[in-house]
């Protein structure tokens, strides 16, 4: 891991001169380091959109390492590595989305220029990412959290509506990977915001704009 991001274990992750809060508690998460994104390959293009839905029923496997890199670089990783440039669109290139990945052993984020997982709470918050019931069980719940203060120059009403396009578009990476690659998944806006940004230990520029299920689907018989 390079000078770009550091860990520090006084509570205070710094990534890109940003500081994200920590919250570990004393059964500490490890980093998670992703193996490299599988890119390539994959169903075509027409019979991915063919096949893109909402599902809300999910099985309760986990998905490996190699699933969850693939599908974090879909999402929103680096594919350019020479400009840090993401595989999803973001107005002026603010990078304004964050990705929390909430596992069943605890709480990420992602840092997509190292695409490593980066420990935030050592607990099962599933639950706490939005209202449905299937959500306290499905193997993966993304998070999606606008930084406003990476937003340099922007209004409050356009903050709020690019980083809601942005995450957008994130989600539908998800959206077209999960059909190529036979996952289920539904992105969601009933979330208890205050709730959650208080559980994560939010700063007043971080706003939860979505979240999204991913998981296998229920096998027919």
């Amino acid at each position: 891991m390079n000078s770009r991001t550091c860990l520090v274990r006084l509570g205070v992750l710094c990534i890109w001169g940003l500081a994200v809060p920590m919250m570990l508690t004393s059964t500490d998460l490890d980093t998670l380091y992703l193996p490299a994104p599988e890119n390539t390959g994959g169903r075509p293009l027409m019979e991915v959109l063919n096949e893109r839905r909402s599902t809300r029923s999910f099985r309760e496997d986990t998905l490996s390492d190699q699933v969850l890199s693939n599908l974090l670089w879909a999402a929103f990783g680096v594919n350019r590595s020479e400009s840090g440039k993401r595989t999803a669109p973001s107005a002026r290139n603010w990078q304004e989305i964050d990705i929390y990945v909430c596992l069943e052993r605890g709480c990420y984020f992602y840092d997509a220029a190292e695409h490593v997982l980066v420990p935030i709470l050592a607990e099962d918050i599933r639950s706490c990412t939005g209202s449905q019931s299937f959500v306290a069980k499905v193997p993966v719940n993304l998070v999606y959290i606008a930084d406003f203060s990476r937003m340099h120059g922007a209004a409050e009403d356009q903050k709020t509506f690019y980083s809601a396009a942005d995450a957008g578009f994130i989600s539908q990476n998800v959206y077209l990977f999960c059909a190529s690659e036979g996952l289920a998944t539904v992105v969601r806006g009933l979330v208890d915001r205050d709730m959650l940004a208080e559980k994560l230990a939010l700063k007043t520029d971080q706003k939860i704009i979505l979240a999204q299920s991913v998981g296998y689907p229920v096998l027919q018989d």
